[in-house]
């Protein structure tokens, strides 16, 4: 037969608190708050004070880092920014050696820069580029996963029932804390993009002209997105508009694609159509009642493209019966 153990006995509280259970199961019902307090004395009386001291002081050092450096709210605008990263557009930057990173003006480039570049060694990079920018948002989610682990591993540790074991790990939990600290520099670091490695002259030799110095970066343009309250469908024609979260230097070109969802006969699946616009408003008559149209949008084709993963999309129905009659 099984010995009865008591759960009062110290021996038995012992194994309770080191096997991680609910005491609250096996003691008299009492609330958390009680229950923590009498837990913390049991814990202070496992520990001579000067470690106890210790004990409290490593675990407000890691409650703050838990709650400033590598806290939820961080975390989770870091994903928000991550989310943008991906649906950006990519695209090469070519500048003068001379010119200073701040002052991307495009004026101060000349067009014969883009005459003296080689266009299928420009072809080449544009391929660099993309694989460059591919690597670096895998790298950035990588980073963030690392983050998002070593906050769920170090909140653990805060819970964990044994003061003598959390003071025996402390050094690898001050090398824990330096590494996320370290990789959150990386991960800051890497949000922007930067310079394109160059393994191959640009410029063809072009005899006793000069050859000028030039430098390549990846630059970003935030993504282009519906306007959803502002894009609406009628009878047979939709109103549609878009925009850019930062306003751009110059005017933009933009390529608008619409499609009929689910066409019935030959005829129908001829509703479709892309469309190149100047603006951020488009007004596309002729459709048919009551029915499902796809809509995407996102910049024209460029020369200096190098990655574009993601285009915005809008479904939206047409109203059903006749349309209503004409203005006055």
């Amino acid at each position: 037969s099984h010995p009865t153990l008591h759960p009062c006995s110290q021996t038995m509280n012992f194994q309770v608190t080191g096997l991680g259970l609910d005491k609250m199961k096996l003691d008299s019902p009492q609330s958390f708050l009680d229950q923590e307090e009498a837990e913390e004395a049991d814990d202070q009386q496992l520990l001579e004070p000067e470690a106890w001291r210790t004990y409290m002081e490593h675990r407000t050092t890691l409650r703050e880092f838990l709650t400033s450096d590598l806290s939820p709210h961080l975390l989770k605008r870091h994903h928000a920014r991550m989310e943008l990263l991906r649906k950006c557009s990519y695209y090469i930057e070519v500048l003068p050696k001379h010119l200073a990173l701040g002052d991307q003006n495009p004026l101060v480039l000349p067009t014969t820069m883009f005459q003296l570049i080689d266009p299928w060694k420009f072809q080449r990079m544009k391929k660099v580029g993309a694989a460059q920018t591919k690597i670096q948002l895998l790298l950035l989610g990588d980073l963030l996963q690392q983050l998002g682990r070593g906050h769920a591993e170090l909140g653990a540790l805060l819970e964990s029932p044994d003061p003598r074991p959390f003071l025996a790990g402390w050094g690898l939990v001050e090398q824990r804390l330096a590494d996320l600290s370290a990789v959150m520099d990386s991960f800051l670091a890497m949000m922007v993009p930067g310079r394109l490695h160059v393994k191959h002259r640009l410029v063809s030799d072009i005899g006793a002209a000069k050859i000028p110095h030039i430098r390549l970066m990846l630059s970003t343009k935030m993504p282009v997105m519906f306007d959803r309250k502002e894009s609406v469908a009628h009878h047979d024609w939709v109103s549609l508009r878009w925009c850019v979260t930062t306003q751009p230097v110059a005017p933009e070109q933009f390529e608008l694609r619409f499609k009929l969802l689910d066409p019935q006969t030959q005829q129908e699946s001829l509703q479709r159509g892309v469309v190149p616009v100047a603006a951020c408003t488009f007004d596309i008559h002729n459709l048919l009642p009551d029915r499902s149209y796809k809509f995407t949008i996102k910049r024209a084709e460029s020369y200096t493209l190098v990655y574009e993963p993601w285009r915005d999309s809008l479904t939206l129905q047409t109203r059903p019966g006749p349309p209503a009659g004409p203005t006055p």
